[in-house]
């Protein structure tokens, strides 16, 4: 992975949660690297680890019962796992900001958005509450909400806009680095696509960096230059959207096109990637996705495999990676 112009640098990252059913092994020495202005997807199934790596990086792991094990993350030349949470609380929401999963649940039922947005703004930039809160106006006026609605409560707004309400939030003090989580989860097709665009435009106009977490291979198509396939708290395949998308090599990320219907192919059924992610708690031995795959051989059920480089930034994890084609099963 190239980190000459890397503005985050994730390195043999490892999370637990440890609970009364066991150990969970949520991240799995992954290794991540987002560059400036640049979009990296984070794709895989419910259960892969994606939000317990984005909270790692913001430092949000509940703990108890979770902790950060081992590994560093770079965020230029400082690494977040080593400064203070005084520190830590400057960085969040200033240099780096993350949208949740839930608009419906993101913000406080009892403020007013004009109050929440201003808040932020407030605990970072050191202005006067009418400042933040002309900021605040023109934050929620950006990203396509008329200013008079600054006095209205969360209830009052549909799910599109309070997402656009959290993104205003989220990009009010100009972060250098969005982490968004599955933002458009909630939200109809329509709206999905108002709230991508606005992204895109966003993240233009204004130089952002971006991680977007997903479950949805034709939204990271849209939005995304570099890919990151995630099964079991690993990284199976990472390259440029060109690479991963047109020269599928992991059976995992295979698997994941394969379930996904396309208007280019004539099939009366679509091909289910069998059986389901494994109980973090009990990992299998060698390849985490062995149990499930087509190709799978003793080696793949013992020892797990290394880090295939396949020429450019294309990466996967797997025995048999150089011998793959995107066309072949």
């Amino acid at each position: 992975m190239k980190t000459t112009d890397a503005l985050l640098q994730i390195k043999n990252l490892y999370i637990r949660y440890t609970t009364d059913e066991g150990v969970v092994h949520a991240v799995n020495g992954i290794d991540l690297v987002v560059n400036k202005g640049e979009t990296l997807g984070l794709v895989g199934e419910t259960g892969a680890g994606k939000t317990t790596a984005a909270l790692g990086v913001v430092r949000l792991v509940p703990d108890p019962p979770g902790i950060i094990v081992s590994g560093e993350i770079l965020f230029g030349a400082v690494n977040l796992l080593k400064v203070s949470a005084a520190k830590m609380r400057k960085i969040r929401g200033n240099s780096i900001s993350m949208i949740f999963q839930d608009p419906m649940t993101a913000l406080n039922p009892v403020l007013t958005v004009g109050d929440q947005i201003s808040e932020v703004i407030r605990l970072h930039d050191r202005v006067s509450r009418a400042e933040a809160y002309a900021k605040a106006s023109a934050m929620l006026k950006l990203v396509g909400i008329p200013e008079e609605r600054m006095e209205e409560y969360p209830h009052q707004f549909s799910g599109g806009m309070k997402q656009r309400v959290v993104i205003a939030i989220a990009l009010a003090c100009g972060p250098q680095l969005l982490i968004a989580d599955e933002p458009t989860t909630a939200l109809d097709v329509t709206i999905q696509a108002q709230v991508l665009e606005l992204m895109r435009n966003l993240k233009a106009e204004l130089g952002t960096s971006m991680m977007l977490i997903t479950h949805d291979l034709g939204v990271v198509a849209e939005t995304c230059d570099k890919v990151a396939i995630m099964y079991a708290g690993e990284i199976v395949e990472y390259g440029s959207l060109d690479e991963v998308y047109n020269d599928t090599r992991h059976p995992y990320t295979k698997g994941l096109f394969g379930s996904v219907p396309s208007p280019d192919r004539r099939e009366r059924r679509l091909r289910p990637i069998p059986g389901l992610m494994p109980d973090p708690t009990r990992l299998p031995e060698g390849c985490a996705f062995h149990p499930r795959c087509p190709r799978a051989t003793e080696q793949c059920a013992q020892s797990k495999p290394p880090n295939l480089f396949l020429g450019g930034e294309h990466v996967a994890k797997c025995y048999y990676a150089k011998e793959e084609r995107s066309g072949e099963q």
